[in-house]
């Protein structure tokens, strides 16, 4: 079973430049077309209420109901767009979540700016302790900056399963190379952390094309870090589809990743599956 472990879904483009498919370009019809083209059984929505998409979350649960089996939908939480960032009482709005959804887990995107303190502070140590007691996953997009605060967190909370979005961001977006990834390699000394193999687009931004090969680094870093039992791939669709296809996405694994066919196949869902069944 192939498991796209990073996508989102929306009623509105969020993105400048604008297209001329606004409402439609992001719709999980289109997903599921470009799923079920290159053989992909199932997909984790990653939500994320930007722009005209402000109840997200609501969208992709309906797609859930609407097309049982393929969607797992990880609500967005205490994340950078929420009229709730930072304030008090994060654990009390984690359940409220729990009250309203049915999810197995939550994705929680950083402020660049800032420091990841947060993660352990009172209220962040409040609220990831009720997600671990609730058996969440963790989806979370940290650079690697914060890397050090992601590391505390999850030896605070060593039951906590930690996913990392995008090669924990190293590569032209965060000016990293080879000599500066330490802080994100250092994560996989946690065995509660894993990486997803996916966003090179994102990762890379203008300045590389695909396949990007002057980053092959980065998968090759963070697969020897990791180890492909700690890998999760992931499409990154629709942002993706500014930089790459569908199907390049999977290449990216396929044909120009540094793992073989068995560890190929842990990478594009048995990992997942397990995280996902556990």
């Amino acid at each position: 079973m192939i498991i796209d472990g990073h996508c989102h879904v929306w009623e509105n483009w969020p993105y400048q430049p604008a297209v001329p498919d606004p409402t439609s370009r992001a719709r999980a019809e289109q997903l599921l077309f470009e799923m079920d083209s290159a053989g992909v059984e199932q997909a984790i929505i990653i939500c994320a209420s930007l722009a005209a998409n402000p109840r997200n979350a609501d969208y992709a649960f309906a797609m859930t109901a609407a097309y049982p089996g393929r969607f797992t939908v990880f609500p967005d939480l205490e994340c950078k767009w929420s009229p709730n960032f930072r304030k008090p009482d994060a654990a009390l709005r984690l359940e409220t979540a729990l009250r309203r959804w049915d999810f197995k887990g939550f994705t929680l995107y950083l402020a660049d700016e800032e420091s990841g303190d947060w993660l352990t502070s009172d209220d962040g140590t409040a609220f990831f302790a009720l997600a671990e007691r609730a058996g969440l996953i963790a989806s979370l997009s940290a650079m690697p900056h914060q890397m050090p605060a992601v590391i505390a967190l999850a030896r605070r909370f060593p039951s906590l399963r930690i996913i990392l979005h995008h090669f924990g961001f190293l590569g032209p977006r965060s000016a990293t190379d080879l000599t500066t990834a330490e802080p994100v390699l250092a994560a996989a000394a946690c065995p509660n952390i894993w990486m997803k193999y996916s966003g090179m687009g994102n990762v890379a931004a203008a300045e590389q094309e695909f396949p990007y090969s002057e980053l092959r680094w980065i998968p090759e870093a963070v697969g020897a870090a990791f180890g492909p039992s700690r890998l999760i791939w992931g499409s990154d669709w629709p942002v993706s589809r500014r930089h790459m296809t569908y199907g390049q996405a999977l290449s990216l694994l396929r044909r120009h990743g540094p793992f073989n066919d068995d560890e190929i196949v842990a990478v594009l869902g048995g990992n997942l599956e397990r995280l996902l069944g556990s």
